[in-house]
């Protein structure tokens, strides 16, 4: 069975890591070439040492390639206003893109979640890292009683966030607190991001807060256990930290804060589930599982469409 041949924009640690992934232990899909922008970086030249063809003058080159007309899929992991710009320049050319900065030009899609109803999305969007990590637990909490407000920290080591990161802060806050209201059915939401300076660096570790009403607590944690287990299946350094936490709330005026002002009566709850991720330290150290769960949440789109596009030329 031939394989479907991508490419990836962007040289830097996302970039970078999504190229070896894509070399070492994809399935269904070739990686054609790499693009960025700086002549002299790291990803451009691993990708060259690794065989792998290289363009250093953005997506332009990328259209001019010899084997454009081969891609059918593209990787894009520069920055959201980046993005903007190469979605448009690739628009006529009718390839399928996925979005791994916070751009959300198109579909919000978490795999564990909601990849099925979004497989012929033309541009499909990977949310952020924290939104990745998080949002598959407000969905399950979700799955089992409403989810009157959720909230997300993620807290990533410094050195794991590279200038597309760094840039990307507002956009990150932006689009993870929608996706967790559209992908994950809360009614609202709230995300935070810290970037850990600490030495040695900490791995990646995600707090989710969700308030609900006189919850049950058995048919949460079973939930919230099982989409794990779907999350660690293509993210295998995914983990629950400890068990999940129930704290029945008396506060009003804290609650009515938390519910932006929408008083939600008695029997509320706070259900907080703390995760931590690490990644397989494919380009950098196993602290970063915030790089570890892009570009995995990634692959498994891609390997999904190209599996899909198999079964069809095959009927």
């Amino acid at each position: 069975m031939s394989r479907t041949k991508v490419a990836v924009i962007g040289s830097g640690n996302i970039g970078t890591d999504l190229v070896i992934k894509l070399k070492r232990v994809a399935q269904n899909l070739e990686i054609a070439v790499l693009v960025g922008i700086d002549p002299a970086s790291d990803g451009l030249a691993r990708a060259r040492r690794m065989g792998i063809s290289t363009v250093d003058s953005g997506v332009q080159g990328l259209i001019e390639h010899p084997e454009f007309a081969e891609i059918d899929i593209i990787f894009d992991s520069t920055s959201a206003q980046a993005h903007v710009s190469n979605a448009e320049a690739l628009r006529p050319f009718n390839k399928r893109l996925i979005d791994l900065t916070p751009a959300a030009l198109g579909p919000y899609v978490v795999p564990a979640v909601n990849l099925d109803a979004h497989l012929d999305a033309p541009n499909m969007n990977m949310v952020t890292c924290g939104g990745q990590a998080t949002i598959p637990i407000v969905a399950a909490i979700s799955a089992v009683t409403p989810v009157h407000y959720a909230e997300i920290v993620a807290s990533i080591a410094s050195k794991s966030a590279g200038p597309g990161t760094r840039a990307n802060i507002d956009e990150f806050t932006e689009t993870t607190s929608e996706a967790i209201k559209e992908v994950g059915g809360a009614e609202q939401g709230k995300a935070i991001i810290v970037l850990n300076p600490a030495e040695p660096p900490l791995i990646m570790r995600d707090t989710v807060l969700a308030l609900v009403s006189n919850p049950d607590r058995e048919a949460i944690r079973a939930s919230v256990v099982e989409m794990v287990a779907k999350v660690s299946a293509y993210v295998p350094g995914y983990r629950l930290k400890q068990e999940v936490q129930f704290t029945q709330l008396d506060d009003s005026e804290s609650v009515a804060t938390l519910t932006g002002g929408v008083e939600k009566g008695p029997g509320l709850w706070k259900v907080t589930v703390f995760l931590e991720v690490e990644g397989a330290a494919h380009y950098l150290p196993a602290y970063a599982g915030n790089l570890d769960i892009m570009t995995s949440a990634a692959l498994q789109v891609a390997e999904k469409i190209a599996a899909n596009q198999s079964l069809e030329a095959a009927r």
